[in-house]
C-alpha cells in the first residue's frame, strides 16, 4: 500500500537527493507547505515571509520501505535541534517538520521525536502536524541534485547527506 508523508529539513535539493534513493521511495517532489499564502514561489519562500517550508513529498511503499525507517533517515540526515536552521540555510522555510498524512504516522513521528529527546543532547525543535496543501516548487527544483551535481552547493552540502545515507542505511538504499 502506498503512502504520503511530507518532511522539511533544511533545503529541499538535500532530502530530495537522499529520499530518491531509498528502496520502497515510489517519488519525491519537491514543494513548499505550512504557510499561508496560496502558489507560492521560490523567492517568496526565501524571503522567509510566507510561512512556508521547503519540503519533499515522498510517496512510498509501506510493504517496502516503512515510515518508521523514513524518519530514522530524515533525523539521521539533518540536525532536529536547530530552530529554523540547517547549515548555512537560515530562516523560518528551513525549519524541520513532519507533515503526517495519518493518525498512524503522526503517533510514529511523536514516539521518535520522543525517543530523540530522550538522549540528552539538546531539545528537539521538530514541529509536528498534519499535512496541509502541498505546493509543488517549480520545475527547476525536481532533481536538481541529479541535474547539477558538480554545483558548489551540491558538492558541499548534499553530497555529505548522501555518504551518511550510504553509510548508515546501506541496506535501505536501491
Amino acid at each position: 500500500m502506498f503512502e504520503t508523508i511530507t518532511l522539511a529539513g533544511g533545503c529541499f535539493w538535500c532530502l530530495e537527493a537522499v529520499f530518491q534513493r531509498v528502496r520502497g521511495v515510489e517519488s519525491v517532489v519537491s514543494g513548499y507547505m505550512g504557510g499561508y499564502v496560496d502558489q507560492p514561489q521560490y523567492e517568496q519562500v526565501c524571503q522567509g515571509n510566507t510561512g512556508h517550508a521547503e519540503v519533499v513529498q515522498i510517496e512510498f511503499d509501506n510493504a517496502v520501505v516503512g515510515v518508521s525507517d523514513l524518519l530514522d533517515i530524515f533525523f539521521a540526515i539533518h540536525n532536529p535541534r536547530t530552530l529554523n536552521r540547517q547549515g548555512h540555510d537560515v530562516g523560518t522555510q528551513y525549519r524541520s517538520a513532519v507533515f503526517a498524512s495519518s493518525a498512524e504516522q503522526l503517533a510514529v513521528t511523536k514516539s521518535k521525536i520522543n525517543a530523540l529527546a530522550q538522549q540528552d543532547q539538546g531539545p528537539i525543535v521538530t514541529e509536528l502536524e498534519m499535512a496541509t496543501h502541498f505546493w509543488p516548487a517549480e520545475v527547476i527544483h525536481h532533481n536538481y541534485y541529479r541535474s547539477n551535481s558538480n554545483q558548489p552547493y551540491c558538492v558541499a552540502v548534499v553530497e555529505p547527506k548522501l555518504k551518511k545515507l550510504m553509510l548508515d542505511f546501506a541496506e535501505k538504499i536501491r
